[in-house]
C-alpha cells in the first residue's frame, strides 16, 4: 500500500502545474494509506482549479487472475477481463468522434471523460473493482461519488495499478480542506466482500426484494396506443400472482419534454388506464426521461433558457434521439415545472413507480465549480425528493450515484430484437447499445448489486415468436440469466397470445430464484459457465454468448 505515488494536475490564476509533491505553496496533501482504507485529502492554501489527480502503484498480475471492469453507466457492457483480454470496447476512432458529434452513440459513454485503451490487457472500472484469483477478491470501492467520479485503471501488461478521481471542473476555495479520494479495501470471497462494502457504506437493504410484469417498448416502441395498453393489462392477466407490475413506456406523449400532454391515441387519459391496472392487482409504472426534450416540444419553445448549455449551445444528450437536449438541474423554474410533473403522474394518473431514463446527460460536462459526480449526485437526490414514497427505478445513470437511492435500477443495455445487436454492437462502436448478449453478461457480473444497492433490472426476455430473431434457445438463455440474476423482470410480449407451454416459462421466469449463485468465468472468448446451488445441489449454465447455444433446457424446472 505505501507504494503509491499521487499526481495532482491543477491551476493558479490560469498558469497550469502538474506535480507528485504532498506540499507546495498551493497546497498541502495528507495521503492516508492503511490495509482496508486509501485516502487523500487536499488543503488548498490558494484558489485552485482541479484538472485531474490519481494515485499509482506496481501490482503484478498473474495470467490466472482477472480484473472487474465496472462500466460508467448502466446500460455500459460490464465484465471480468484476464491480462491476455482486450477490452470490448477501445474505440479508437469514436475518441475523435465522440468530441465533435454529441449526438453520435459516444455521448452515452465515458469517451469523453477516459477513453478506453487499445491494446490487451489495459481496462478500467468506475466507482468499484476487484481483482479475482482462485475465487478470492482483492476490492477496492469508492466511499462515494459526490465529490467526482472514482476510476480504478490496471494496465494487467506493464504492472501497474491507478486510483483516479474525475475532479475536472472542481473550484478548490483557500482554506476548504477536500477528500479528493477515499477508497475502502477489502480481501475475502465474492459475497463477503460486497457485504463489507454495503455495510461499510451504510446502504440499507431495499425495500422491494423482486418486481415482474410487463413494459411496452420492446414490441411496440414508440407505437403505443390506449388499445394496446388494455389489451395487454388483460392478456398479462394470464400470469396470475407471477405478475405484480405493468409499466407503460415511450410513446404515450406528444413529445418528450410534453409529459402530461398526451397523444390522440389515448383519449380517455392515463388514470383510465392506470385504474385498470390496479383493478388486476398491479402495481402501474411509467416511463419518463425527466431531464430532456426535443426541439418540436412545447417545453423547449417556451424555455429554452432552461437548458444547459456548453460553449454557449445547448448540450445534446440522447443517442436515440438525435435533436434531444438537456434542462438544467440546477434552474429553480425547470425544478419546479418537473416537481409538478411529478405531482400529475404520482396525484392525478395514480402511477405507483417511474422508470426515470437518460439520467446521465444531466452530468456530461461539469459546471458551476462542481464535479460530474457531484451534479448527478445532485440529479438522483432531486429525483428521489421528486419521487417521494413511490417507488423509483433508475435508468441511464452511473451506477454509484444510486446506491442506496434507487428502489430498483437498470444494469445493463437495452436487449434488441436481434439477438446479436445492432450493426453498432457488431462493429463494437459502443458498449452502450441494444444487444442481448451484453445484457446477458451484464446480469451475470453486476449480480452482486441485487439486494444490496438496489434491485436490479436486467431489462426484458422474449418469449414471443414473431418480431424478433431469436431462437427458443437464446430466447430461454436471455430468460433464464434474467431469473438467476436479477430482481425485476420484464417482458413486452403480449402474454394473452402465449400457448399453454410459453404460459408455464414466463410464470417461471417471473418467479423468484431460490438459487445462490457461487461463481461465473469466461472460459473461452465467448463460452461463460456460471456455477449455482439450487436445493443443495450443485448446478452449471454452459453457454456460448455468440450464439446463444446453452444447456438451459436441462436446468429449467417448469
Amino acid at each position: 500500500m505505501e507504494e503509491f505515488r499521487f499526481t495532482v494536475k491543477y491551476r493558479v490564476d490560469g498558469v497550469l502545474y502538474q506535480t507528485h509533491k504532498e506540499r507546495c505553496v498551493h497546497y498541502t496533501i495528507d495521503k492516508i494509506i492503511s490495509e482496508d482504507n486509501i485516502k487523500l485529502v487536499i488543503h488548498p492554501r490558494a484558489d485552485m482549479q482541479m484538472l485531474a489527480i490519481s494515485l499509482d502503484c506496481p501490482r503484478v498480475s498473474d495470467d490466472s487472475e482477472v480484473f472487474f471492469a465496472n462500466g460508467f453507466q448502466a446500460w455500459t457492457t460490464t465484465r471480468e477481463y484476464r491480462k491476455t483480454d482486450v477490452s470490448q470496447v477501445y474505440c479508437t476512432p469514436m475518441r475523435h468522434i465522440a468530441k465533435v458529434a454529441e449526438d453520435s452513440a459516444t455521448c452515452s459513454g465515458d469517451y469523453r471523460i477516459y477513453p478506453p485503451e487499445k491494446g490487451a490487457g489495459h481496462f478500467h472500472s468506475w466507482t468499484y473493482t476487484y481483482y479475482k484469483k482462485d475465487g478470492k477478491l482483492e476490492f477496492y470501492g469508492s466511499t462515494g461519488e459526490r465529490n467526482g467520479y472514482t476510476i480504478f485503471a490496471a494496465d494487467m501488461a506493464a504492472g501497474t495499478f491507478s486510483i483516479l478521481k474525475d475532479i475536472e471542473g472542481k473550484t478548490l476555495t483557500a482554506g476548504e480542506d477536500y477528500e479528493a479520494i477515499n477508497v475502502l479495501r477489502f480481501e475475502g470471497a465474492y459475497d463477503e466482500v460486497f457485504d463489507k462494502y454495503f455495510a461499510a457504506l451504510g446502504v440499507e437493504k431495499p425495500r422491494i426484494q423482486h418486481m415482474s410484469g410487463y413494459t411496452s417498448w420492446y414490441n411496440y416502441f414508440r407505437n403505443i396506443t390506449e388499445d394496446i395498453i388494455v389489451r395487454d393489462i388483460e392478456g398479462l392477466s394470464r400470469a396470475g400472482d407471477s405478475a405484480n407490475i405493468f409499466q407503460i413506456d415511450d410513446g404515450f406523449m406528444t413529445k418528450v419534454g410534453d409529459w402530461t400532454t398526451l397523444k390522440e391515441s389515448f383519449p380517455h387519459g392515463m388514470k383510465y388506464l392506470t385504474d385498470k391496472i390496479h383493478a388486476k392487482g398491479y402495481n402501474a409504472g411509467l416511463w419518463l426521461a425527466p431531464f430532456n426534450c426535443t426541439i418540436g416540444s412545447q417545453v423547449y419553445k417556451e424555455h429554452k433558457d432552461w437548458l444547459i448549455l456548453q460553449d454557449g449551445k445547448p448540450v445534446r444528450g440522447l443517442f436515440a434521439r438525435f435533436n434531444a437536449l438537456a434542462f438544467d438541474l440546477y434552474n429553480e423554474e425547470f425544478r419546479a415545472h418537473i416537481k409538478e410533473v411529478f405531482r400529475v403522474v404520482f396525484e392525478d394518473w395514480g402511477f405507483d413507480m417511474v422508470k426515470l431514463d437518460f439520467l446521465y446527460s444531466q452530468a456530461m460536462y461539469p459546471r458551476n465549480g462542481k464535479t460530474r459526480g457531484e451534479i448527478m449526485c445532485d440529479a438522483v437526490d432531486f429525483l428521489r425528493e421528486c419521487c417521494g414514497d413511490k417507488l423509483f427505478l433508475g435508468c441511464g445513470v452511473p451506477l454509484g450515484t444510486g446506491f442506496g437511492v434507487f428502489d430498483a435500477c437498470r444494469i445493463g443495455c437495452d436487449v434488441a430484437k436481434e439477438y446479436g445487436g445492432t450493426m453498432v454492437n457488431r462493429l463494437k462502436l459502443a458498449a452502450e447499445v441494444p444487444s442481448a448478449q451484453n445484457s446477458i453478461v451484464n446480469a451475470i457480473f453486476r449480480r452482486h448489486l441485487n439486494g444490496r444497492a438496489f434491485v436490479n433490472d436486467p431489462d426484458v426476455f422474449f418469449l414471443r415468436d414473431f418480431n424478433i430473431k431469436f431462437t427458443m434457445d437464446q430466447k430461454l438463455l436471455l430468460g433464464f440469466v434474467n431469473h438467476l440474476c436479477g430482481g425485476v423482470l420484464f417482458v413486452s410480449d403480449d402474454v394473452g397470445q402465449y400457448d399453454d407451454e410459453t404460459l408455464k416459462y414466463v410464470k417461471y421466469f417471473f418467479g423468484e430464484s431460490d438459487a445462490k449463485i457461487v461463481d461465473a468465468n469466461y472460459v473461452g472468448t465467448d463460452d461463460i459457465e456460471l456455477k449455482f446451488e439450487r436445493n443443495g445441489v450443485m448446478e452449471t449454465l454452459k453457454f456460448n454468448l455468440k450464439t446463444g447455444d446453452s444447456n438451459v433446457r436441462d436446468l429449467i424446472k417448469l
